[in-house]
């Protein structure tokens, strides 16, 4: 008997619980891989429009910027993008824009993280109805057998511990790793609202220079 036949009727000793255990174990790993791969810092705040960014000291600088922000999606790049083709607006409204527009940008660092949540308030509580289950299959042997038949009460026992054991470990690991993306995320959120901000800075020293420089030819 190989391991994976060990495990399946390991598995299967939980019972019929065991069946939405699996599903949100299934469900929870896929979120962490999805939330690994796509919450990396360099996906997000992208290098070559940070460095853009830094390099802006001329208003002629500014289309270059725009093409470069529409050849990338994300958060960041959206909010790059959407300051600097607003950048005619006052600071006031410009601000207004860009907290707006970064509620809903912002939303997609997030992505999965509800579900992970649920599933890490959820799975103990349906390894403890499994538990619930188990006892009350020995409680039913006890009743009709009584306690001396070890082996009729071993289904039940068996079933409320492994429904236990497995929905604490999905539980616990989807806790973990929600509370690890949130923070991954938070960071994230605070360094684009740095980055939207010097951005929004340098445009206004741009536009004002710019304004001076025509005064001083007219």
């Amino acid at each position: 008997m190989n391991a994976f036949e060990q495990s399946w009727q390991f598995m299967s000793k939980g019972g019929i619980m065991m069946i939405p255990l699996a599903i949100s174990s299934v469900w929870a790993l896929a979120v962490i891989l999805e939330r690994l791969i796509n919450l990396q810092r360099k996906k997000i705040i992208l290098p070559e429009i940070s460095n853009t960014i830094e390099s802006l000291k001329e208003a002629s600088d500014i289309p270059m910027a725009i093409a470069l922000c529409q050849k990338h999606s994300g958060p960041f790049a959206n909010l790059t993008r959407l300051t600097l083709e607003q950048r005619r607006l006052s600071k006031e409204d410009l601000k207004e824009v860009i907290e707006e527009q970064g509620r809903q940008e912002i939303h997609s660092l997030e992505t999965g993280l509800s579900a992970l949540e649920t599933i890490a308030g959820v799975a103990p509580l349906l390894g403890l109805l499994g538990t619930v289950i188990g006892m009350i299959k020995v409680f039913n042997v006890i009743s009709k057998l009584g306690v001396g038949q070890a082996s009729a009460l071993s289904a039940g026992i068996s079933e409320a511990l492994i429904t236990t054991v497995f929905g604490l470990s999905i539980g616990i690991t989807a806790l973990i790793f929600y509370n690890f993306f949130m923070h991954k995320a938070e960071d994230l959120i605070l360094e684009i609202e740095k980055s939207t901000g010097n951005l929004v800075r340098k445009i206004l020293w741009i536009s004002g220079r710019s304004e001076s420089e025509e005064k001083n030819e007219g």
